[in-house]
């Protein structure tokens, strides 16, 4: 019997390509889908007839209990969430209740209908915010720097209670940035790559950015979700940061980005501390320390933050191009 696995947020980046993942190590998959009047399986249309979508929502108990029997499932990957960190000031009782109690709901959900599941909660470098330490480990304390920070922090540490608490197997995977084409253009890097392909063929003039020199560890996504697999092969459930240990200002994204398109003078491109993509309140310096996946899990990435710049500007060359 093949083993079995319910992603929540599977038409998302991370969901997508832990899909895949899973699809080519012979799992079944399901996946939790919001119900919307126009569905978006763009990220998922090469697999859409190999794998079993579900609706529910993580605002709605019940519909995540029906849809943990109706999988019943080895293993749980918990990627939904309000994930846009500027919508989180927007629209800040909806983070809570999607990307913090959203995390109970599926964990209290588990607990009643499936537990002895293995469940992994996708936690985010957002908790550090306002960093204690350079690079941040797994012992790092957490001190969150918006509404989407906060609520992942909670999202944690109701894991970890209710790992302690019900004896279930539930880990979280602290991941750093980590992007791809699949990347949703509202997000700094994808706008990048996006914008400049752009501009590479005349439908754009300017990139507007806000900081120049907020830094981040950024990583592929491809790379990251074998990460959230192998956690839960582990004989015991463990928490682990996610990141390259590299960290690269969004100022050396844009720079590459114009040089893999073969703009030159990209400088004069650029619009810079735009007040619309100014956070009310600024993570500057995020680095993670990958340690203990290495040690642990044998997990190291494979992608470049150059090899990733790349990835994504030739891919929205192609996309531009037609």
């Amino acid at each position: 019997m093949p083993k079995k696995a319910l992603i929540t947020g599977i038409t998302g980046q991370d969901g997508s390509y832990l899909a895949e993942f899973l699809l080519e190590k012979g799992y079944e998959v399901y996946g939790l889908s919001r119900r919307t009047s126009t569905p978006n399986y763009s990220r998922i249309e090469s697999i859409v007839d190999k794998i079993h979508l579900l609706s529910g929502d993580l605002i709605d108990q019940y519909s995540l209990y029906q849809a943990i029997q109706e999988a019943c499932p080895d293993e749980i990957y918990n990627l939904a969430a309000q994930s846009f960190v500027k919508a989180s000031w927007e629209q800040p009782g909806y983070t809570g209740e999607s990307t913090a109690l959203g995390v109970t709901r599926m964990l209290d959900a588990m607990r009643m209908a499936k537990p002895d599941a293995k469940f992994y909660q996708a936690s985010s470098s957002e908790m550090f915010g306002k960093v204690q330490e350079i690079p941040q480990t797994e012992k790092t304390p957490f001190y969150p720097r918006s509404p989407y920070g906060v609520a992942k922090v909670y999202g944690h540490w109701i894991t970890v209670n209710y790992r302690e608490s019900y004896n279930l197997f539930a880990v979280s995977g602290i991941l750093f940035n980590h992007e791809s084409p699949r990347r949703g253009l509202e997000f700094v890097t994808r706008k990048i790559s996006s914008t400049v392909a752009k501009i590479k063929y005349g439908k754009a003039d300017k990139l507007y950015l806000g900081n120049p020199d907020s830094k981040r560890d950024w990583g592929y996504a491809r790379d990251y979700v074998e990460m959230m697999w192998l956690m839960l092969q582990q004989q015991e459930a463990d928490d682990y940061v996610i990141a390259t240990g590299e960290t690269h200002a969004i100022r050396e994204f844009a720079e590459k980005a114009f040089t893999v398109a073969g703009i030159k003078n990209w400088e004069d491109k650029v619009v810079w501390n735009d007040p619309r993509y100014t956070r009310p309140a600024e993570v500057d310096h995020l680095i993670g320390n990958p340690a203990k996946a290495k040690e642990k899990l044998g997990w190291v990435p494979k992608t470049s933050f150059d090899e990733l710049v790349r990835l994504m500007v030739e891919a929205d060359l192609q996309l531009e191009k037609i």
